[in-house]
């Protein structure tokens, strides 16, 4: 088929969305992917999605490939491309000026997104979204200001689990001509999976090496290790816990596989039992690939008392219907009822405190005096009170974040404490994870019992009756509601304030509406940006302020960046980067 019978045949189908059986299967079918999508066909307004990220697995093993195939191509005309598998350009490649300053104009630059979504059919996304070698040259492009160019793409697949990483794509002018291009194409993709699957096999044999190790080193403890598609557990954790208890451990694993720092950290997990996972900091693994090895200990709840406790735990001022938050105050108010002394170990503002507080309501029939860390180590006048109290013939004390004293601090508390056990009750509070070994050695062996709070992320369920209780508490009665669809927003975010950030959040909506249902619309721009990580404050005051403009700007996000003195490039940027969705 001729360029000019190529160009005749892509008019009619804009025109008249008659297709011209000359046209080669694979670019028709794009073609009516593309019109579906409502691409342009005459101009790109391509989203910049994100900063291209270098040190992932797939940019490591294509860096010396490209630079080599970049190298033989030095005296022609041809980018070398290499791309995520939604499209994003990676790194880009080209000796030619001329050809560098087109693929410019055309945004073909890295961190913008080349998938049929925003482009319509070309070499990178039409293979991406075929999984199948694919040269797409002149007027075949949906887009005519790619007319000039011939684009031979190959998806890259990872060798060991088959799943789509990438595609390399090489980008010359038309008349120069494609088949060489896909010829060089798909040797060079062969090489860079090569090196992919040399890459895993060496973190994953490193990986089971150091579980290995640790299976060897402590064969009655369980082990559990994490790669990047790998979960090793050993017997000893297979035969001890059930599917249930084994899904739940392996997501708070998850969960605790970007912390760096070697931890400890207490989970519940659905049967009643409670675990101890402990990071092994010192296996050899590279950092560029998330892996984790971890202890995992299993702790004595006595979960037959448990068992036996009321199936529906009432608290005074506290709610939650999950299974984990009931098992939780059911083994808190066990400790109160039997005067046990207890540790309570969570995130901050997931409740530790106030279920402390609750249950001693509940359960101790005398006065409860709460001490927390700050009170103890800025008030001169608090210490002696609190030896005061526990000098009482009987007593209920509880000591909030005492994780949080100093060495000197922690050491005065557990002198006061010590030989007291059978005189009262005490509850304290501690953090989730990074404990220092003055609280292990001081104050935690006064403790008979520890029990972990779940996080709120861990129990969203419960925002169902957590939200409308803090709701009427902070409305102080008013009828205010949230929508469902507010309720599903809620849902979706990650909480790391856990309970204190609801009610944060809960006191800023009443704030601005006493009565009524709450729409999606209504709820703070932090719950409608999904971000992947916790934002410095500057970052919080950008993402607000972005929010605003997109929501006075009825969503125009061109408006919304000239409305802030941004460009459009970075307003893309900054919405996929702090996952807002207005």
């Amino acid at each position: 088929m001729t360029t000019k019978d190529l160009q005749k045949a892509r008019e009619l189908f804009l025109a008249d969305n008659d297709l011209d059986s000359s046209v080669r299967q694979p670019i028709s079918f794009s073609w009516q992917r593309s019109k579906s999508l409502k691409v342009s066909p005459d101009q790109l307004d391509l989203p910049f999605v994100r900063e291209p990220n270098l040190d992932c697995p797939l940019a490591a093993a294509a860096e010396p490939v490209l630079r080599q195939l970049a190298d033989g191509l030095v005296d022609e005309p041809v980018s070398v491309i290499l791309t995520s598998a939604d499209g994003v350009i990676l790194t880009r490649i080209a000796a030619s000026r001329r050809l560098n300053r087109t693929l410019d104009d055309v945004q073909l630059i890295p961190g913008y997104s080349y998938s049929e979504e925003f482009a319509g059919t070309n070499g990178i996304g039409t293979t991406l979204e075929t999984r199948q070698p694919t040269l797409v040259t002149g007027a075949e492009h949906y887009a005519d200001c790619l007319g000039q160019l011939a684009c031979a793409g190959v998806p890259i697949t990872h060798p060991m689990s088959g799943t789509l990483v990438g595609a390399l794509d090489l980008t010359g002018w038309v008349e120069d001509g494609g088949p060489l291009l896909a010829t060089l194409a798909k040797s060079a993709t062969a090489q860079i999976e090569g090196r992919l699957l040399a890459q895993a096999s060496a973190d994953q044999t490193s990986l089971l090496n150091a579980y290995l190790k640790a299976c060897r080193r402590s064969p009655q403890t369980g082990v559990l290790a994490l790669g990047d598609d790998v979960v090793l557990v050993n017997r000893r954790l297979r035969v001890a816990l059930d599917a249930q208890d084994q899904a739940a451990l392996l997501e708070h694993a998850v969960d605790l596989s970007s912390v760096n720092a070697t931890y400890r950290h207490i989970v519940a997990l659905p049967s009643g039992q409670t675990a101890r996972l402990s990071s092994i900091e010192d296996f050899g693994l590279g950092a560029r690939r998330p892996m984790a090895l971890f202890y995992v200990h299993l702790l004595d709840v006595r979960t037959s008392s448990v068992a036996s406790a009321p199936a529906s735990t009432v608290l005074p001022g506290v709610t939650g219907t999950s299974a984990s938050w009931r098992r939780t105050c059911q083994q808190i108010a066990r400790c109160a009822r039997e005067q046990q002394w207890v540790i309570v170990s969570g995130e901050p503002g997931s409740g530790r405190g106030s279920a402390l507080k609750a249950v001693a309501i509940e359960h101790v029939p005398i006065r409860t005096r709460i001490f927390t860390a700050a009170e103890l180590s800025e008030d001169s006048a608090v210490l002696p009170a609190l030896e005061q109290e526990l000098d009482q013939e009987r007593f209920s004390v509880v000591l909030r974040d005492i994780d949080l004293l100093s060495e000197a601090q922690q050491r005065v508390v557990a002198d006061l404490i010590q030989g007291r056990e059978h005189a009262g009750w005490i509850g304290a509070t501690i953090g989730g994870t990074g404990h220092n070994t003055d609280l292990d050695a001081l104050l935690l062996p006064h403790f008979s019992h520890t029990v972990t709070m779940p996080a709120l992320r861990h129990r969203i369920d419960d925002l169902h009756s957590l939200a409308p209780h803090l709701l009427r508490q902070l409305g102080r009665g008013a009828e205010l509601s949230l929508s469902p669809a507010a309720m599903r927003q809620l849902c979706k975010y990650s909480w790391p304030g856990n309970v204190t950030e609801l009610r944060q959040v809960l006191h800023e909506v009443v704030q601005r509406q006493r009565s009524g249902v709450v729409e999606v619309d209504q709820l703070p721009p932090m719950c409608r940006a999904l971000s992947r990580h916790t934002l410095t404050q500057i970052e919080a005051l950008e993402r607000d302020a972005i929010v605003r403009s997109l929501e006075e700007n009825h969503g125009n996000k061109k408006a919304a960046a000239t409305a802030l003195g941004i460009s459009r490039a970075t307003i893309y940027r900054k919405i996929k980067e702090f996952g807002i969705d207005v």
